[in-house]
């Protein structure tokens, strides 16, 4: 099942300067996506563009989710996001409330009432992310990598079709990193599309996926290329 479908789309910064063009971007069902390339190369810019933080204006087609991208309203675009789910490299957490709290806030966000529903999927994603144990720690109580363990939590609670991730492991240790790809990985195979940025080399080898790189402004599938170390570690940087 196809969940994104770019052909020839152009991406702006909101201050209206171009930074991708041309972008021809697919998205199946349960694949493991990464997106390199340095820093302004635009791998931020065509995350948001996928939950509608940034618009797109142009392209000869922007399929999200059955979502049309190019006529899509404001009214709709809280219906779009309640099938994926977003993770961030600085967690996001609200730090004024226990891990129990931030997840239930989600849920009665996005419509959900009957309080032993919501203590079941509270219960369901914190033991499928390893923090069965850390419902009632507060943010600033857990670590790093644990933090965003609660912030992939977050993500899985509406049981997306698509998890979007922006330097999910930029802020954590190697073996730290390396736990929450293997994560990610494991909630791909059971269906939940993939797509996350990074510039770690090692863990892309480790955790093979589909690899496209950002570069002098345009999107390129390199998983091949990337197979045969045909370019260089700069590339990757961050």
């Amino acid at each position: 099942m196809e969940l994104i479908n770019y052909k020839n789309v152009d991406i702006y910064h909101k201050d209206g300067d171009t930074v991708l063009r041309g972008v021809d971007f697919h998205v199946e069902e349960g694949e493991f996506i990464y997106l390199i390339g340095r820093v302004g190369s635009g791998k931020s810019s065509l995350l948001k563009t996928i939950y509608c933080e940034l618009d797109i204006d142009e392209a000869d087609e922007a399929i999200v989710l059955e979502h049309d991208l190019l006529t899509i309203r404001r009214k709709e675009i809280p219906g779009l996001r309640r099938k994926m789910g977003i993770i961030f490299q600085d967690f996001q957490l609200l730090s004024d409330r226990s891990v129990y709290r931030n997840l239930r806030f989600v849920l009665k966000a996005t419509g959900w009432n009957d309080k032993e529903r919501i203590n079941d999927r509270i219960d369901e994603v914190l033991a499928q992310v390893g923090m069965a144990d850390k419902k009632e720690r507060m943010p600033h109580e857990l670590s790093g990598g644990e933090q965003q363990r609660i912030a992939i939590a977050r993500a899985l609670l509406n049981k997306p079709e698509l998890i979007v991730a922006d330097e999910p492991t930029g802020s954590l240790d190697y073996e730290t990193a390396e736990n929450i790809i293997q994560l990610l990985r494991e909630i791909s195979l059971k269906g939940t599309a993939v797509i996350l940025t990074t510039h770690n080399r090692t863990l892309l080898n480790k955790y093979p996926g589909i690899v496209y790189r950002c570069n002098n402004g345009r999107l390129e599938e390199v998983t091949n290329d990337y197979n045969q170390m045909q370019f260089s570690e700069e590339e990757l940087k961050d």
